[in-house]
């Protein structure tokens, strides 16, 4: 069993070996960058914001005239019965059939409408700049997705490096138990134990090839690398945490960047936009229509055999609606509509506030349990040399230097966990504060 889990661990190292011979280096920017180019969420809101700006056009606020051409033939095939008043007689006419052709360029413009065509090409160009603002938080996602996705890449290599270093100790345990068996220094029980925990620590070594393969896979999919199997290696062999951040900064920031705010904002100018639009209704309104066509007419019966008709029309209605029925509730709804806005605003800033306090106590907190665990690693390693040596002599049993080593590697992982929940912590802060873009310089 010890030799097969042996070559077994050999292979997994001479995989890591090909592997890191054959990755490419990212670094987080270029990964960041590539993913800007690649990723398809990102692309889909790029698009839909294209969107949002070829709408916001005066034609589309209806703004503009609209002109027609227009053509048409009309024909009647008739049996006519005309009764002369003078005389009585009824005259009598079978298959009368009368033609009319007509073609003519029309113009409608409605010229004013209560300030509701305006009020439509504001409220375009507030989604126009919505739409910029929907790219952005998509953007911010990203780059906080994308970024806590490179740096759990570095966390499973860490993890994956200490228990490589794990199943190493315990495979030395092992040779030194079994040497001192076939010398009857130690039991068998001892030499099962250590052959027991070096095969635990050699499967937990090939799950964590696992969930570092999963992670590779999710950065590349992130990056929008069509080949998700692309092999990676970064330059970042540690994360790095930063220690400088500013609760009153961040907050300051949030207030005033903040991307889902400003779309809060954008929204109640929008329910402003849209009550405005319903007292337009209040307003009288003005259109302007002009023509110039030419008709045909042909007549089987009439006094003349046919008739053309061409020249000019044009005229202005002005008009107003007195009642419609659902003025009053529109208004009342769209007031209402304006009310709720300001709330979901003053909710999400609430929300915010509340995310920011919470994820600042957790940064706090980290970064002191990261140097008590820095601490602990340490003395770990200081009472894991001092039990090797113990063991060496035969001082300490096999079950008391497992334990040894089991506080050792406990103690990484703490620090590891401690590192990532703190990297974490840092990007949530700053994507609420809107300043994770930072990660791109």
């Amino acid at each position: 069993m010890k030799r097969i889990a042996l070559s077994m661990i050999a292979a997994f190292c001479t995989l890591c070996s090909l592997q890191a011979q054959q990755a490419a280096t990212y670094t987080l920017k270029s990964c960041l960058e590539q993913g800007l180019l690649n990723n398809y969420s990102l692309r889909i809101t790029h698009n839909e914001e294209q969107i949002s700006k070829n709408n916001a056009t005066l034609a589309n606020a209806g703004a503009l005239p609209t002109i027609d051409l227009t053509g048409g033939y009309r024909a009647t095939l008739d049996n006519t019965n005309s009764t002369v008043r003078s005389t009585g007689v009824t005259e009598k006419q079978h298959n009368v059939f009368d033609q009319t052709v007509d073609a003519g360029i029309d113009l409608n413009w409605t010229i004013f409408d209560g300030f509701n065509i305006s009020t439509t090409y504001q409220q375009l160009k507030l989604l126009r700049e919505q739409g910029e603002t929907n790219t952005r938080i998509a953007l911010e996602d990203f780059i906080a997705s994308l970024a806590a996705e490179y740096y759990n890449f570095i966390q499973q290599k860490i993890r994956m490096k200490n228990l490589l270093y794990a199943v190493q100790l315990s495979k030395e345990r092992l040779r030194i138990v079994e040497a001192r068996y076939h010398v009857g220094d130690f039991s068998r029980l001892d030499y099962q134990q250590a052959k027991v925990d070096f095969n635990a620590d050699s499967a937990q070594y090939m799950k964590q090839q696992e969930l570092l393969h999963t992670s590779r896979i999710n950065l590349n999919e992130l990056m929008g690398n069509e080949d998700v199997d692309q092999l990676i290696q970064t330059p970042d062999s540690i994360i790095d945490v930063n220690q400088s951040l500013d609760f009153e900064e961040l907050w300051k920031a949030t207030l005033s960047v903040n991307s889902s705010l400003l779309k809060a904002d954008q929204n109640t100018q929008l329910a402003q936009m849209d009550y405005k639009k319903v007292n337009s209704r209040n307003y009288p309104y003005v259109r302007l229509n002009a023509g110039y066509g030419y008709t045909f007419n042909k007549y089987d019966i009439n006094s003349y055999s046919r008739r053309n008709n061409f020249g000019f029309n044009g005229g202005i209605t002005v008009g107003f609606n007195l009642f419609d029925g659902n003025r009053k509730r529109e208004r009342r709804n769209a007031s209402i509509a304006v009310k709720n806005a300001r709330l979901q605003r003053d909710e999400l800033e609430l929300a915010l506030r509340a995310d920011l306090s919470n994820l600042w106590q957790a940064y706090r907190n980290n970064l002191e349990m990261l140097n008590l665990e820095r601490q602990n690693l340490i003395a770990a390693k200081d009472n894991h040399d001092i039990a090797m040596e113990r063991y060496m002599l035969g001082n300490l049993s096999g079950i008391e230097m497992r334990e040894a080593q089991k506080s050792l590697l406990d103690a990484e992982e703490r620090i590891l966990t401690a590192e990532y929940n703190t990297k974490l912590c840092e990007i949530s802060l700053l994507q609420i504060s809107g300043k994770v873009t930072k990660y791109l310089e």
